[in-house]
């Protein structure tokens, strides 16, 4: 049997980092993914999806992530059930097995952070563009 989810969206608040009683690192957040169609017409409809994350994800998600970021979540969907005022419940949220960044960081170069590695990518590429190679015509000690 399958259950994988594949979802990309936007934080809709930034990631908190709280840890369990046995200090196990947790993050629930939550993303907000468009869908791909719009009925007659009308602007594109939004899911609000429940996310979890656990131990290193989840530190990974709080630490590199805010309010606004495009994510690409990879995981699993999880159902739960509670009762609340003599009513049954149902929650449906998705489990995050790996988290990716949903878009490069030229595109959210708003943030020091990343002009400061953007800067750096231009010293290494400018540094890899230096580089010759030399071409041998020597091919003589070549086995074929």
């Amino acid at each position: 049997m399958l259950n994988h989810a594949i979802l990309m969206g936007r934080l809709t608040a930034n990631p908190e980092l709280r840890h369990t009683s046995s200090d196990i690192p947790l993050c629930k957040f939550s993303i907000a993914v468009d869908r791909d169609y719009s009925a007659g017409g009308s602007d594109k409809q939004t899911d609000f999806i429940d996310i979890i994350a656990w131990r290193r994800t989840a530190e990974f998600v709080s630490q590199y992530f805010k309010k606004g970021n495009a994510i690409v979540v990879d995981g699993r969907i999880q159902t739960g059930s509670f009762e609340k005022d003599g009513i049954k419940r149902k929650t449906f949220e998705i489990v995050a097995n790996n988290v990716y960044f949903g878009e490069s960081k030229k595109s959210s170069s708003n943030s020091s952070e990343y002009d400061s590695e953007t800067s750096v990518e231009k010293d290494v590429s400018s540094y890899s563009n230096d580089v010759s190679f030399d071409s041998d015509d020597d091919d003589d000690d070549l086995p074929f």
